[in-house]
């Protein structure tokens, strides 16, 4: 078998560590731009990546930044992608799951109007 690689891509990298479902769709996000090396912007997708590198870019409404621990060979279960690297956001900074906020509240009265509430917005509107 081979020596584990020293450098990987960077789509590689993100496909393997589950940041992204796909290669290809981590290749766009990093084309897109957003995304830092050790400080320095990329954008192209086969920016080689090594351990020690520190990946900055955001993902939803929040800013990771990611320490490479290590480049992996394949695309494995969770528990094999989180031993790639290592989160340097504050535990704070998180994101938290959606469903430890709680059920969704649907505030009274939103939703469809009622019919005499249509009237009223009709008449408003000038129909």
């Amino acid at each position: 078998m081979d020596a584990p690689a020293e450098k990987l891509r960077l789509d590689k990298w993100l496909w393997h560590a589950r940041f992204f479902k796909s290669r290809t769709l981590a290749a766009q996000q990093v084309t897109q731009g957003g995304f830092r090396v050790n400080r320095d912007a990329v954008r192209k997708s086969r920016h080689a990546v090594q351990p020690g590198d520190v990946v900055t870019f955001a993902k939803g409404p929040y800013v990771r930044v990611i320490e490479i621990i290590a480049l992996g060979t394949r695309r494995g279960p969770a528990s094999e992608a989180q031993m790639l690297y290592r989160d340097l956001n504050p535990p704070d900074a998180q994101p938290k799951s959606e469903r430890s906020l709680g059920p969704v509240r649907r505030i009274s009265g939103s939703g469809r109007p009622t019919k005499r509430a249509r009237r009223e917005i009709e008449r408003l509107l000038g129909r």
